[in-house]
Order: C-alpha cells, then sequence, then structure tokens
C-alpha cells in the first residue's frame, strides 16, 4: 500500500477539519473571478474540462512527495490528443538510441524520400520548440506503432495507443520507411528496413464518436466524427509519463524508461528550450508558441526563471497540455495537466474552433492560479 498516498489523504482531511469550507486547488482554481475562467465555468460540462494537478513537496530525508487532484476525469470520454502523442514517441526514441550500440542521440541519418540529414536530437529540438510535425513523423517511421505501443504497455500505459502519423496524407498507412544512420564519416552506414506494422486496432472508447458532423473531403457529413482509429493518450497517462519523466526514482525500476541520465537531461533540455533558443525567428515562434500555461495568451518573453517543462497539442478543437512547472527563484514547482474541447458548433474538420478566444486564454489563466496557490503556500 502507498504511505505516501494515506500521508497525503490525512493531511488533506485534517485541513479540512478545522477549514469552514474545503476545498481542493482545483477548485479553487475553478473559482476564480477571472473573465478567462467563468466563461468556460458557466458552461463547463459543454468543454469536456479535464484537469490533474500535483503539489511536489521534499520530505527532511529529501524524498520527493506528490499529492494529486483530479477534475472531471473520465477514461471514456474521448479526447483528440493531437501533437502531446509527441512527447513519448520522442522518449522513446532516445532510450531506442540508448540501447544500441552503433547509434547515439546525434548520429545522422537519411529517411527514404528526404535527401536531408537529420538525427534523433535535432528531432527533439524541433518536436519540443516548435511540435514540429515531419520530426514527429520521422520518429515514428524508425519505432512504428507496434514497438510503440508494445514497449508503453511494458510501461504500463494501458490505455495509450499510438496509431498514426501526424499531417500527412499517408498518416495510418501500415508500411514505414527505410531510415539509414551514419555514425562516422569513415564507417559503413546502417541501413534500417522497417517491417510493415500491423493493422490499426479501433481504441473502443466509449465516447469516441463526437460532434454533430464533420467535414470530408470538402463536404458535411451529419453525423459524429468517429475517431476510434485515431490516437488515444488519456490525461491521467500523460500527467504520469511526465511525471515519471521528470522524477524517476520516485517510481517502481520496473516502471521506467530505460533512458541514461544523460539521454533523460537532453529530453528534458530539450522540453524546456524556447523557439529563440533553439534558433527560430522570435517574431513568428515566440516564447509561448507552445507553451499555454501561464503565457498562452501573451507574446511577451517568458522570465527566465520560470522553466516548463511540456509538450501541448491541438487539432479538432481539442487543446491539451502536460506540463512539469518551476520557478527557480522562488522554489515553486508543480506538475499540471488539462484538456478542454472548444468546439461551439460541433463540427469538426472545419477549422472553426474557439482557440484563441476562450481555450488558449483559460489555459494559461489556469496555470496562472495554481501558480500563485503554490507561491502563496510557498510563503
Amino acid at each position: 500500500m502507498n504511505t505516501n498516498y494515506i500521508y497525503n489523504m490525512r493531511y488533506v482531511l485534517i485541513l479540512c477539519l478545522f477549514m469552514a469550507s474545503c476545498s481542493t486547488p482545483i477548485e479553487k482554481a475553478l473559482n476564480s473571478s477571472s473573465p478567462l475562467i467563468t466563461r468556460v465555468t458557466d458552461s463547463i460540462d459543454k468543454y469536456e474540462v479535464q484537469i490533474l494537478f500535483t503539489q511536489i513537496d521534499s520530505t527532511d530525508s529529501g524524498e520527493v512527495q506528490f499529492t494529486d487532484y483530479s477534475y472531471g476525469l473520465n477514461e471514456q470520454n474521448y479526447f483528440y490528443p493531437a501533437s502531446t502523442v509527441k512527447l513519448p514517441v520522442a522518449v522513446l526514441a532516445a532510450e531506442y538510441a540508448d540501447a544500441r550500440e552503433d547509434i547515439t542521440l546525434d548520429t545522422p541519418y537519411i529517411i527514404d524520400g528526404d535527401e536531408e540529414l537529420h538525427s534523433i536530437s535535432d528531432d527533439l529540438r524541433q518536436i519540443f520548440a516548435v511540435s514540429d510535425n515531419k520530426a514527429y513523423n520521422r520518429l515514428y517511421e524508425l519505432l512504428g506503432r507496434d514497438y510503440i505501443n508494445s514497449r508503453l504497455r511494458e510501461k504500463g500505459y494501458t490505455q495509450t495507443t499510438i496509431q498514426h502519423r501526424l499531417a500527412t496524407p499517408e498518416a495510418a498507412v501500415n508500411a514505414r520507411k527505410t531510415i539509414q544512420f551514419f555514425p562516422s564519416y569513415t564507417a559503413e552506414s546502417i541501413i534500417i528496413t522497417n517491417k510493415e506494422d500491423k493493422d490499426l486496432i479501433p481504441n473502443n472508447v466509449v465516447g469516441n464518436k463526437k460532434g454533430q458532423g464533420y467535414i470530408e473531403n470538402g463536404n458535411l457529413i451529419n453525423e459524429p466524427m468517429d475517431f476510434g482509429l485515431k490516437n488515444h493518450f488519456p490525461l491521467q497517462e500523460q500527467h504520469h509519463f511526465i511525471k515519471s519523466l521528470v522524477f524517476p526514482n520516485s517510481f517502481e525500476t520496473s516502471k521506467r524508461l530505460e533512458l541514461s541520465e544523460t539521454s533523460r537531461q537532453r529530453v528534458l533540455k530539450a522540453m524546456k528550450t524556447l523557439p529563440r533558443d533553439a534558433k527560430y525567428n522570435q517574431e513568428e515562434y515566440y516564447d509561448s508558441y507552445v507553451k499555454f500555461f501561464m503565457y498562452g495568451d501573451v507574446t511577451t518573453p517568458i522570465p527566465d526563471n520560470i522553466h516548463i517543462y511540456n509538450k501541448v497539442g491541438f487539432a479538432y478543437g481539442t487543446l491539451t497540455e502536460t506540463a512539469y512547472i518551476e520557478d527557480t527563484q522562488n522554489d515553486i514547482r508543480f506538475i499540471l495537466s488539462a484538456t478542454i474541447l472548444v468546439n461551439e458548433n460541433q463540427i469538426f474538420n472545419d477549422d472553426t474552433y474557439e482557440y484563441e478566444q476562450i481555450g488558449i486564454p483559460f489555459l494559461a489563466q489556469l496555470g496562472r492560479e495554481f501558480y500563485e496557490q503554490e507561491k502563496e503556500r510557498k510563503e
């Protein structure tokens, strides 16, 4: 039995006894008077909001202690994870390189149909700095859906299913491209001819048919859109994934990904890297381009003391983010994951969603609410 969980729940219950009312940090955040929050909470069921929040403390012995809170979690209420699936695929690619003796994160490679040299480390940079789809697709070609899903199952992610590439007509084809690695300028290249993956398996999540209609080939289909063969990455598994990546020693060895410490640190560095530090144009790719919590509704620079290790996703009207956030100046750190659906007309694939008006401002303010709570708690 998890003694930390018992201790944390006892702590919460004791607090409740001494307070006129006991509200969780999530309830406090959702009760904010900010219009960025209230315009969602006034009709919160419509927006299919799910939230996970973890307070992080240290015991006298230096052990990390988590206190978890949740809102609206429902494994059977499907949401499209979009680019959040890039997080596990990126980490698995780093683990894959660690497991081989003939390649590293920096080994150059060429993939069929592309004359440009790439490396896994550069793919990580592009995935986390600007959420590049092509970089993700290359790592998907390297690993394949069969390996990705098998590996995730081995580590306890039983609900997640990675089915396809992103933003390409060939998203779900079984065949994968050949990849040629070049370990050095003198050694022979390593050619990896990938086998075909097995056929897609429906995710069978109740609620994977969504909306009143969808656009297909320019035509409106007046029936719910079927997401049964789409990627599935439920919020609780996103939250656990980032928690175990940042704090591996808090989890059973058998459930940790087998990353070297060097590779883990390189992944984490890529996750927090801002577009300007990854050599992207600052005007187009501002600091919060793919960091919604706290700063998503502004284009001003993120302060140097705020580090956000995260992955966002947005598509089909769904916005999702999972993040470890730390303020190195004020000793604040917490983990936050949330998803919201902003599709007022309930038509999918029509590119008419309320991302800028409702979704991103909500996530930004949500992050600020938790940050201020943690700042107050630490004072």
